[in-house]
């Protein structure tokens, strides 16, 4: 039987090298930091989740060291038989405090997160209203539940106004949106997004994958740049982003919504429990989040560096304040291209394309971090000019 799938197989698999869509993988050798060895040399990393420069901080490594000698290497269990130990209940109450919310459920990653989410709490009586743009794993959540599902412009909120009308009857509505869109860099306008939540008695669950430890004055994401962190009912995030890089995730808000996860959530429940190195690494962030804002203003220097050095020489950027930088390019095989003569360069880019991105929206996608320093957000503006340069000879 595999014979004839194999050979489908084979034949999209070309389609999609043809088409210039192919996703290749290259292999660091080392820890991820700004710098990274790929291939023969050190590669300026311009393409990591690695916001605020954490991924290889010497305090997080030692934190995580320390807990792998005290509690071991993993639970081997999940959190409800044996596999709660005191850093995850230590952790859960650290990001309910640095976050402002009543309490916090650890998962294994956000996309767990955000699966074991809606099917626990809302049935075919309710409704979840969702922006159109939201991430894959806020649609899979929402595709395994019985709830009804409504999708809305994305951050337009008169079009999310006219869903809640529609909405009406259902016995509990629920907006799900992102705090930031990964492919943009865009923000969801959360204090309008809320304002017609209590208007229309909705519920409101946002994921701030992208955006916690580093968005809002304090890096508390955008509940609190928007100033509705009390607004704010379910709020979903990663610890494999800014808080750290490596995994995990978790569900923080409402008492009462936390609780009846711990008791329904199916990845919670069928999922071992997060490594205790993990854990404590974690912790360790929080804690140099709560002692200094120099990665926040290091972050926040080097974004608005770029943007306006990459204006200057002329590239499409769309708009915004977020260490996301997308540069526009339009044709998939040419963001390729251009990915490959920045690797040339120095610069380790990745080109995104359908279907991560729509057709003719295709873009390398610059993400600055607080590693970078000034001299490196400098020479990868002079490696896109260059590259850019190669590409119209």
């Amino acid at each position: 039987m595999y014979g004839a799938m194999r050979d489908d197989l084979k034949a999209g698999l070309a389609e999609i090298r043809e088409a210039g869509l192919y996703k290749g993988e290259r292999v660091i050798q080392g820890p991820q930091r700004a710098s990274v060895s790929v291939g023969d040399g050190d590669v300026l990393n311009f393409c990591a989740n690695n916001y605020l420069g954490l991924a290889d901080h010497p305090k997080l490594i030692k934190a995580a060291q320390e807990a792998l000698d005290r509690w071991g290497f993993g639970m081997a269990s999940v959190r409800f038989i044996c596999g709660t130990q005191q850093p995850h209940k230590e952790l859960e109450a650290k990001l309910s405090e640095f976050l402002g919310t009543e309490d916090t459920i650890l998962y294994s990653s956000c996309f767990d997160a955000n699966a074991g989410l809606f099917e626990t709490l809302l049935t075919d009586q309710d409704v979840i209203i969702s922006d159109e743009l939201n991430h894959a794993s806020i649609i899979d959540g929402v595709r395994l539940c019985k709830a009804k599902r409504m999708r809305y412009r994305n951050r337009d909120v008169a079009d999310l106004e006219a869903r809640l009308k529609e909405a009406s009857g259902a016995r509990y509505r629920m907006i799900a949106t992102d705090g930031v869109f990964s492919m943009d860099g865009y923000l969801a306008p959360l204090d309008e997004i809320c304002e017609l939540a209590e208007r229309y008695d909705a519920l409101v669950m946002v994921d701030d994958s992208h955006a916690v430890g580093f968005t809002g004055p304090t890096g508390r994401g955008t509940p609190e740049l928007f100033g509705v962190q009390d607004k704010v009912d379910v709020l979903t995030g990663t610890l494999g982003k800014a808080l750290g890089g490596a995994s995990g995730g978790y569900t923080s808000g409402r008492a009462e919504i936390v609780e009846m996860l711990r008791q329904r959530s199916r990845p919670y429940l069928f999922s071992n429990s997060l490594a205790p190195s993990i854990t404590a690494a974690a912790l360790a962030t929080l804690e140099l989040l709560d002692s200094s804002s120099d990665l926040l203003g290091k972050l926040r220097a080097n974004t608005e560096l770029f943007r306006r050095r990459m204006t200057e020489a002329g590239f499409d950027l769309l708009p915004g304040e977020h260490p996301i930088i997308p540069v526009m390019i339009g044709d998939a095989a040419k963001a390729g291209k251009m990915a490959d003569l920045l690797l040339d360069q120095g610069i380790y880019v990745i080109g995104f394309s359908y279907p991560v991105v729509p057709h003719g929206k295709a873009r390398i996608r610059t993400q600055m971090s607080a590693a970078h320093s000034t001299d490196d957000v400098n020479r990868a503006v002079d490696a896109f000019v260059t590259a850019r340069s190669m590409m119209d000879e």
